[in-house]
């Protein structure tokens, strides 16, 4: 059980790393929504 917190440590690299890549994409698509003509906004 001593690998226990390697593991742990493993888990919150990828969860924290996933969490900042999701919210670099959203933040970047939000971005990139705002250029695109009102006319033009097929998802609204």
């Amino acid at each position: 059980m001593s690998d226990v917190g390697f593991v742990a440590v493993g888990y919150g690299v990828t969860a924290v790393a996933l969490a900042g890549y999701a919210w670099r994409v959203l933040a970047r698509g939000r971005r990139l929504s705002a250029l695109v003509p009102q006319e033009r906004r097929r998802w609204m």
